[in-house]
Formats: C-alpha cells, sequence, structure tokens
C-alpha cells in the first residue's frame, strides 16, 4: 500500500519534494476545500498505481503556504509534478485519475 505524505512546512516540502531521487506527485490542497476532498481518492488511486515509481506528497497550503506561493498556484486543488526537484506540470481542479494522468505525462501503464 502506497503511503502519502504530508509536507506542512517548508522542511518536509524541501527533503520530500526538492530533493527526492524519484518524480513526486504533489497535491496542494486545503481542509476546507471542497473540490480537493473530492479529487483526494483520485490521488489516492495514483498512488497505488504508481507506488515505487512515483512518491505523492500532499500539502496544505494554509499550514504551509510558501511552496504554492512558489510555484504560483492560484487555486486549489493543484496536482503539480515534479522531478528532479523542478515542477514540470500541473493539472488544476478536480478530474478522474486518468485525466490526471494524462495532463501530467504519467505513465498510466500501471491502471
Amino acid at each position: 500500500m502506497a503511503t502519502l505524505i504530508h509536507a506542512n512546512d517548508p522542511k518536509s516540502f524541501q527533503t520530500e519534494v526538492i530533493e527526492s531521487k524519484i518524480p513526486v506527485l504533489v497535491d496542494f490542497w486545503a481542509a476546507w476545500c471542497g473540490p480537493c476532498r473530492m479529487v483526494a481518492p483520485e490521488v489516492d488511486a495514483i498512488a497505488q498505481a504508481h507506488d515505487g515509481d512515483l512518491k505523492v506528497v500532499k500539502v496544505d497550503v494554509d499550514a504551509n503556504p510558501e511552496p504554492a506561493a512558489r510555484y504560483n498556484v492560484m487555486g486549489i486543488p493543484t496536482i503539480g509534478l515534479f522531478r528532479d526537484g523542478k515542477l514540470v506540470a500541473t493539472s488544476v481542479g478536480a478530474k478522474p485519475r486518468k485525466r490526471i494522468e494524462k495532463e501530467l505525462g504519467i505513465e498510466a501503464a500501471k491502471a
């Protein structure tokens, strides 16, 4: 079972996302955000499908606003794909798993 990692402070974001040796899917969300709660099961499904090949990190924008500001997150949910510490693709809004994977360029072969 894949583990979702929470990076709710700048140090954990640096360690879990920027310094990661594997690609990282980052879910920028907030507890009060209805669409964020709607997309959560889709993010969980992506984590399960890509376990070991992709790290999934959740960033509560209220608890840790700095990364959201740094990466120009203007609306949530925003799901970003980081490779080698750089944001390479984003998907904004609540969407089905397959559409998120397509927008982020994540190989969906592990369905």
